[in-house]
């Protein structure tokens, strides 16, 4: 009777193992896994980061869709032509003193 005793307590033990075993390996992947708890914090944090950097590049984009409505055929700034001028072709004016 001790002998089939000890294998029901021996099954026990194999059993529980094998579920604490499934426990620990099901809470290690909610933490650490592809789709875990850090995985979630990396991703919201790259969310933001890209989020900031479309702002960004969305005020970049409406700067330059302002500079090249003020130089177009239907409205031209004059003041913004002689600056790009200067700019890019380097031209003065004959009274102008450049320094250097």
């Amino acid at each position: 009777m001790s002998a089939v005793h000890s294998q029901r307590g021996f099954g026990g033990l194999v059993y529980l193992g094998f579920v604490a075993s499934l426990g620990v390996y099901f809470t290690f992947a909610a933490v650490q896994g592809d789709y875990g708890m850090f995985a979630r914090v990396a991703i919201n944090a790259e969310a933001e980061q890209l989020t900031a950097e479309r702002d960004r590049l969305q005020a970049e984009l409406a700067e330059m869709q302002n500079l090249t409505h003020r130089l177009s055929d239907e409205y031209l700034d004059l003041d913004l032509l002689d600056q790009q001028t200067r700019d890019v072709l380097g031209y003065m004016r004959a009274d102008e003193i450049a320094i250097r």
